[in-house]
């Protein structure tokens, strides 16, 4: 779980970086839209990892 939120910590921070230091509408907005992109797949990385199996039950 901490690595999780080390994370999502991360893409929080580049997000904010992204929005202060860039200034063209365009490019800020692709670059948030990558780096969204990449928070969904680390938690759904997560998830198949912690259910391989597919359903909700942990042994």
């Amino acid at each position: 779980m901490n690595r999780l939120l080390l994370a999502l910590a991360a893409y929080v921070v580049l997000g904010v970086l992204c929005w202060t230091t860039i200034q063209d509408q365009r490019i800020r907005l692709a670059t948030l839209v990558v780096l969204a992109l990449f928070a969904v797949k680390t938690l759904l990385r997560r998830k198949d990892v912690m259910h391989p199996d597919g359903n909700g039950d942990a042994p």
